[in-house]
Parts: structure tokens; C-alpha cells; sequence
């Protein structure tokens, strides 16, 4: 059989290892051909480059590859399918276990054709496997079994079905009826998988399952048991490093330092990722797209870590977290296959700098990671992006380009369950129309957050919009005109206090403290940028304590908390004082440096990647947490195929 071109085994797609050849790169196609054949044993990562030089050698000399020797070459070839090429590897691992069946190895055949259901598309047409994949991949294991006990198929062969079915059933478990139970059920295959293959864990092959095995059962049981997923991940990148393996344990290594953060142990967790960015283990380097992934990890762990100096104001933490960023941005740009992580490190980069009144810098980060997020398509990810982009405009004095992204974010964070966001942003919009000298325009767009407000349930919310309404009409249409809008406002406000004593039983409630606290911050709010950064565990935020800066110039200080709504009005008045006082202002900033700091909404706002489910991954190797699967996820390896 003659060999196929080159170009089928690369589709497009640069090797894993980026040109890896290991010291000194043997010339003659026979050496180089079983270079390929001993990488591919090792579940290298370099056996795709390998392959494909020597292919290439091997057609120059008149030579060809064996049905066997083009399978394994595939194979390789669609384990490096990532980014955009990643629908190309199904299609590959079906053509591989043609050419293993014609070879004789079954076993083998039956692993391709498990990848291939991997790989392929999930339902919707995203990636994973979905409940029909999943049902093959039972009969593929139920086969491979059988092969097993005829000695058609080695301990190897058949673990890796095995894990490939329950890997695809972990990714499925918060589709089932009962998440809980199936996760059981799901751990206890996995344990019947560890008893089949630890017998044979002198095999360096079988060794590297167990270790996915363990990884991928550390996984499903950090949500139930914490304790017990350490212990997991911990065994299983020791088990990779002891079947000379280390290539693939990135993935357990975020896992592990998510969930130590989770449990408070930040200090281990840096440590855990510092070592994985500086190993210099034998073999290939470090994958560009890895390193991403890492450092974004480490800025997370470095910014949770460093909580108390947000009050405290020491710089320490933001001169190590904002490089680690930089870098990301840097090795993401470099790796080119998977922009969420490049679009999510420039977004962190730009709010970095927009906390610290680098408003410009944090414009240009912030527009690019907005492009990268259209293109993954992330609802949340570009609202985020859009309202820090509208808070810079602000901050920097262009109120009309200010308008524009925060209606633009408005009009997206509209299509979520909970409409409260898009009433901020509706809101924050209407501030910044007011701010550019528009205040009919203004005067319309707080109406519109005060019927969503309204539609949300949240009566007080709906009270501040019409009091800040009654100062654009003022301006634009006269004092009787603001009246009118004023005692609708007072209506409003009664309608919250009502529902506040009614739920409640207590005549001092103050009514929606989740819109006074999250969502609407007073007009004039003004938080310095030591106390305005997220907290970053499980994609949680807390409103800290601010300063407000009132129409005379003097600054008071307001710790975020609820304040009587009659208080509120009789401050729109201009009767009051203290913290409602900002709410003379028509805009939410200081419009010149940015030295007023950024909105504290903007805190509240969902994270990129949003949480879909109790077992799920994101980009940072969260279990429970705020993205998509990393299992499944478009830009990684395909998992258990190493």
C-alpha cells in the first residue's frame, strides 16, 4: 500500500509538539519510522510530527507505510486536532480503525472508533458526545470486553474503551434525571475500571489509564466530597509521572489547583501551577496553549490569595497577577487554537488596568477580547466585555461611545432568565446619555430600565430609575413634567416597602437589598480601585465598601448597604445627605482620569463561560464552576485518548 500525502495525517494543524524532534533528528526513513512507532507506543505527544516526517521520508525513497503503520499515523495525527481543526479528528479515528481492522487489531480499531465518538459532535452540533454517542460507546465497551477474554485485545486497549464510556457518561451527568445518583453510578464504574487494570500496571500504557481513570473520578467527586477529589487528582498525576508520562497531567494539574482553591489553599495551589509552568521534564516542552491555561490559572489563584490587601491596599498581588496575564495573552496568541483563553486573559488584562485608571490601555485589551468572544460566542462573556468597555468610555469623557456599549450589553444580557442585569445596564445606559447632554434621550432610557425593573419584580430598583428619569424630564420638558414623574417614583417605592414588610414581618426592612446591592449602586458611586476587585472564588463577588462623591465635591463614605427608600427620596429631593446624596449627579463617574473608579455592577455581572452544571469544567479547571466542559471543549486534547 503506498503512503497517503502528508497532508491528510496534518489537515491544517501544527503538530502537538510544534516541531518537537527530541536532539538529534535521524535521516533515514527506516530509523525514523520506528522513531514514530516507539512515540506512538509512549503516547507521546510528538507522534504526530513524527509520523509526518516520516511519511514524508518514506514516500522520497519509494517506500510505504503498512495499514497498521497509516492507523497509528492518524491516530497521532487526530490527537492533535484542536482549535478549529477539532471536527477534523473524528473523521480521522474512523479512517485509522478502518485501517487497524485491515491490520488485524481489533483492539486498537475498537479504541479509534471510541475516539471518533468522542470527538465527533455533540448535540447542537457542539463538541462531545452526546446520549446516542454515549450508547455506542457502551456497545464498543461491551465488544471490547469480549475481545479481551479471547485475547484479541490487550489490558491497554480495552481499559481505554472502558474509560473513554465513562468519561462520556461524566460529561453527561448534569443531563440525567438525577445528577447525584448517576454521578454514583458513574464513580462506581470507574472503580471496576481501576480493579481490571491495576493488576496490570507494570505496563507503562495501562498505567497512563489508570491515571485518567483517577483524574476523571477526582472530577465527579470534588462537588460531593472535596476531600476525597484531592486525594484523586493527587494519585493521578503521580501515576502519570510514574509511567513516564507527564505530558498529559496539565489537565489534572488545573483540576487540582481549582479545587484547592475552592478549599482555601491558595498557597499550595500557586505552588502546584509555578512548578507545572517551570517543569523541564524530558521530552516535549510545554505546550503553547497549556502555558495559557496555566498562567491564567495562576493569576486567578495569586488574585484569591491575595484577598485581604484589597483592604489593606498593598500592590503586591496585582504586580505578579497582572504579568501572569500578560503572558497568557502572549502563549494564547502563540498557540492560536482556542481563543477563549486568550479572549478571557485580555479581558481580565483590560479590567486590571481599568481599576487602576489605565483606561486607554484597558479599551484596547477589552475591544480585542470582544472580538475573540464573538467568535466563541459566549452570551456573557461579551456582556461583561462590553459593560467595562462603556465604563472606560465613561471615565474617559465619551459619554455618547459609553451609551452605545452599555445598550449594546443591555440588549444581550436581556435574553437571560434573570433580567435584572440587562435593567442595570438599561440604567447605566440612560446615565450615560445623560452625561453626553442628552436628556430626552436619557429621560426615555431610564423609563425603559424602570419597566424592566418592574417586570423583575423589584419595585425599588424601578423607584431609582424614575428618580433619576424626574432630572432628565426636568431638564427637558420643565419642573411640572418632573412631578409627575417623581410621585410615580414614590409609588414605586411604597409598592418595595410593601413587598419588602410582607416578606419579611418587619416594618424596617429595607426592601430589594439584591438590586441596591448588585445591580443599581447610587448615581455618583465611586469605588477606589484598591477595593474594587473581584473575589474569585466559584465566581462569586461581594460589594465592598465605597466612596461617594455628592454634588458639592465632598466625598462620604457608604458600605454598600440598603437604606430606607423614603430616606432615598427625600435625598433625590435634595433634602437628604450621606450616601444618597451622589444621586445629584446625573453620571455614575468622575469624568476625567478615571480616578473614580469603575462601577460596581460590573462585579455582578456572570462570569464568561457561565456555570451550566454541578459536574462541568471550565477554562480554569473548575469543577461546578463557570465555563464549559474542559473535557469536551473546543481547543483541547481529546481526553482519555493518550
Amino acid at each position: 500500500m503506498s503512503s497517503r500525502s502528508p497532508d491528510e495525517f496534518r489537515l491544517g494543524v501544527r503538530p502537538y509538539d510544534q516541531g518537537f524532534r527530541g536532539g538529534d533528528e535521524p535521516e533515514d526513513p527506516h530509523e525514523l519510522l520506528h522513531r514514530a512507532r516507539r512515540l506512538t507506543a509512549e503516547g507521546h505527544p510528538g507522534a504526530g510530527g513524527a509520523w509526518e516526517r516520516a511519511a514524508t521520508a518514506l514516500r522520497r525513497a519509494g517506500g510505504a507505510l503498512t495499514p497498521g503503520d497509516h492507523a497509528d499515523a492518524l491516530d497521532a495525527t487526530a490527537l492533535d486536532c484542536r482549535g478549529a481543526a477539532l471536527p477534523a479528528a473524528g473523521p480521522l479515528f474512523f479512517r485509522a480503525a478502518d485501517l487497524h481492522e485491515q491490520a488485524g487489531r481489533r483492539g486498537k480499531a475498537l479504541v479509534s472508533r471510541a475516539r471518533a465518538l468522542v470527538a465527533g459532535p455533540g448535540p447542537g452540533g457542539g463538541p462531545g458526545p452526546g446520549a446516542t454517542a454515549c450508547a455506542r460507546l457502551a456497545e464498543l465497551r461491551e465488544r471490547a470486553t469480549a475481545l479481551h477474554a479471547a485475547g484479541q485485545a490487550d489490558t491497554a486497549e480495552t481499559a481505554t474503551v472502558r474509560l473513554l464510556h465513562a468519561r462520556a457518561r461524566a460529561d453527561l451527568l448534569d443531563t440525567a434525571p438525577d445528577p447525584v445518583a448517576e454521578a454514583g453510578a458513574v464513580r462506581e464504574e470507574l472503580d471496576r475500571l481501576l480493579a481490571f487494570a491495576a493488576p496490570h500496571r507494570a505496563d507503562p500504557a495501562v498505567l497512563g489509564v489508570l491515571a485518567d481513570t483517577l483524574a476523571v473520578l477526582g472530577r465527579i467527586t470534588a462537588p460531593d466530597d472535596p476531600a476525597a477529589a484531592l486525594s484523586r487528582l493527587r494519585a493521578s498525576i503521580d501515576e502519570h509521572r510514574a509511567a513516564g508520562r507527564p505530558w498529559p497531567a496539565t489537565e489534572q494539574q488545573l483540576l487540582l489547583s481549582a479545587l484547592l482553591r475552592t478549599t482555601g489553599a491558595y498557597e499550595e495551589a500557586a505552588t502546584l501551577l509555578r512548578a507545572a509552568l517551570a517543569s523541564e521534564v524530558p521530552g516535549p516542552p510545554l505546550r503553547a496553549g497549556d502555558r495559557a491555561r496555566l498562567c491564567l490559572a495562576l493569576a486567578r489563584t495569586v488574585a484569591g490569595a491575595g484577598e485581604p490587601w484589597r483592604t489593606t491596599g498593598g500592590p503586591e498581588v496585582a504586580d505578579e497577577e497582572m504579568p501572569l496575564l500578560a503572558e497568557s495573552v502572549h502563549h494564547s496568541d502563540e498557540a492560536s487554537d482556542d481563543v477563549r483563553v486568550g479572549a478571557l486573559a485580555r479581558l481580565r488584562l483590560g479590567v486590571a488596568y481599568a481599576e487602576r485608571g489605565r483606561c486607554r490601555e484597558a479599551s484596547t485589551l477589552l475591544e480585542r477580547a470582544l472580538a475573540g468572544f464573538s467568535e466563541e460566542g459566549d452570551t456573557a462573556a461579551r456582556v461583561r466585555a462590553r459593560a467595562w468597555l462603556g465604563d472606560c468610555a465613561l471615565r474617559l469623557g465619551e459619554s455618547g461611545r459609553a451609551s452605545r456599549e452599555y445598550s449594546l450589553a443591555a440588549v444581550e444580557a436581556l435574553a437571560w432568565d434573570d433580567r435584572r442585569q440587562g435593567a442595570a445596564l438599561s440604567h447605566r445606559t440612560a446615565d450615560a446619555l445623560g452625561a453626553a447632554g442628552m436628556p430626552e434621550k436619557a429621560a426615555r432610557a431610564y423609563e425603559r430600565a424602570a419597566d424592566l425593573w418592574r417586570a423583575a419584580g423589584d419595585h425599588n430598583a424601578a423607584a431609582r430609575s424614575l428618580r433619576a428619569r424626574s432630572r432628565q424630564v426636568r431638564i427637558a420638558w420643565g419642573d411640572v413634567a418632573a412631578e409627575v414623574v417623581l410621585a410615580e417614583a414614590a409609588r414605586e417605592a411604597a409598592r418595595g416597602r410593601r413587598e419588602s414588610t410582607g416578606s419579611t414581618g418587619s416594618t424596617g426592612s429595607t426592601g430589594s437589598t439584591g438590586s441596591r446591592t448588585a445591580h443599581d449602586p447610587p448615581v455618583g458611586t465611586a469605588v477606589p480601585v484598591e477595593h474594587a476587585r473581584p473575589t474569585s472564588v466559584a465566581g462569586e463577588t461581594r460589594r465592598p465598601a465605597h466612596e461617594v462623591h455628592s454634588g458639592d465635591g465632598t466625598v462620604v463614605a457608604c458600605d454598600g448597604a440598603p437604606t430606607d427608600v423614603a430616606a432615598q427620596a427625600e435625598s433625590e429631593s435634595g433634602t437628604g445627605s450621606g450616601c444618597e446624596a451622589g444621586s445629584e449627579t446625573d453620571s455614575g463617574v468622575d469624568q476625567g482620569s478615571g480616578a473614580g473608579g469603575p462601577w460596581p455592577g460590573l462585579r455582578e455581572l456572570p462570569e464568561p463561560f457561565g456555570s451550566r452544571g454541578r459536574y462541568q469544567v471550565n477554562v480554569y479547571g473548575e469543577v461546578g464552576g463557570t465555563g464549559q466542559r474542559a473535557a469536551t471543549a473546543a481547543g483541547t486534547r481529546v481526553q482519555g485518548c493518550e
